[in-house]
């Protein structure tokens, strides 16, 4: 999707905007990651985003297979 001219002309003179620079500078400050604790990612949190999301696609679980490989070479 390409913009307009017009729009393009919006966008500029909205970059310009101090109080729109503000805002964002605010936005950004008060930015969350609920996967991170301390400055690290928590594991814990990881594993349960992904279970509680498995969850809400309702996928079936696939049972567990063996991996049996005869002819591994690196």
């Amino acid at each position: 999707m390409r913009l307009s001219e017009k729009d393009c002309e919006e966008l500029l003179e909205l970059s310009k905007s101090e109080s729109m620079r503000r805002d964002m500078a605010h936005v950004a400050a008060n930015r969350h990651n609920p996967l991170m604790v301390d400055g690290e990612v928590s594991a814990e949190r990881v594993v349960e985003f992904l279970t509680q999301y498995n969850e809400f696609l309702n996928h079936p679980i696939k049972a567990a297979r063996p991996f049996i490989e005869r002819n591994m070479k690196l």
